[in-house]
């Protein structure tokens, strides 16, 4: 029996390959046998396997500590639960080194020629995902799942029921986010509750957003890179590390931390104030 150590629905799939392929390379080892050196030569040769069916490239170092983490899983109901053994193994293999994670924003330039592109762009729906994905850091999944039910007019929030780390959030919509939605509201279909109906979903997203950016003349950004620019737009302008993970809803502050070059300024500032006002310079 195939055991998924997942909570998330959303991650059932991609948790049951990564058991699959622990399962075809180790299955037929006891748990006796079941070594972190076995471990370890499973790994090397996941490192190995290169991945994509048509264009195949090397797997990323993400790819096979997420494998890892899917096993580290198991056996740890495995001893702590079920006492099947006195401890895991997966204690003594490493985890891969992971490249810090790329963090591309919007330049001054560049912002309101993307926004004007989008603005102008034949998907009527781009223009408001945009803003509110800019203004709030949200992600492409999160917004395409958004419901009207979730969106708080009178408040000034939306609430994001279906996230990456599976916890709802809540999401502050304010300003030209909060005029953009008003006005999508006020033209909703009344058969769909989602807030961002795009015809064919991500793939109907996904052209409007490379024809805006060629028209912009904007190259090698991602929608994603829509949440990093929120996020260094909130650095620069006095927000705490603290306070940008809860808005992106990041568990920890390591995520974060990619950003921390941007709130130097405004911390010196701060030392600056607090050195004039107790010793009168």
């Amino acid at each position: 029996e195939e055991i998924v150590a997942v909570k998330s629905e959303r991650f059932q799939s991609e948790r049951k390959s990564q058991l699959r392929f622990w399962k075809d390379e180790l299955g037929d080892l006891t748990l006796a046998e079941l070594t972190p050196a076995k471990i370890v030569e499973a790994r090397e040769k996941l490192k190995q396997t290169p991945v994509g069916k048509e264009i195949q490239k090397p797997r990323s170092p993400a790819s096979v500590n997420r494998h890892l983490a899917a096993l580290s899983a198991v056996l740890n109901i495995a001893a702590r639960e079920w006492m099947w053994l006195e401890d895991s193994p997966m204690r003594k293999v490493s985890r891969l080194k992971e490249p810090r994670g790329r963090v591309r924003v919007l330049s001054d330039e560049e912002r309101p020629a993307l926004l004007e592109a989008c603005r102008n762009s034949s998907e009527p729906l781009l223009y408001p995902i945009v803003v509110v994905a800019l203004s709030t850091g949200a992600r492409r999944g999160e917004l395409l799942n958004l419901r009207w039910k979730d969106v708080d007019f009178q408040r000034g929030f939306i609430r994001l029921e279906e996230t990456k780390n599976n916890e709802r959030r809540a999401v502050a919509l304010t300003s030209h986010a909060m005029e953009e939605m008003t006005n999508l509201a006020s033209v909703r279909k009344i058969d769909d509750d989602r807030v961002f109906p795009f015809e064919f979903g991500v793939a109907t997203l996904r052209v409007s957003w490379e024809k805006a950016l060629t028209v912009a003349d904007i190259d090698d950004f991602r929608f994603h890179d829509l949440r990093h620019s929120a996020a260094s737009y909130l650095a620069m302008n006095g927000a705490t590390l603290a306070e940008i993970a809860e808005i992106l809803g990041h568990k920890t502050l390591q995520m974060v931390k990619r950003y921390a070059h941007l709130t130097d300024q405004h911390t010196s500032k701060v030392v600056e104030r607090m050195n004039k006002k107790i010793f009168g310079e």
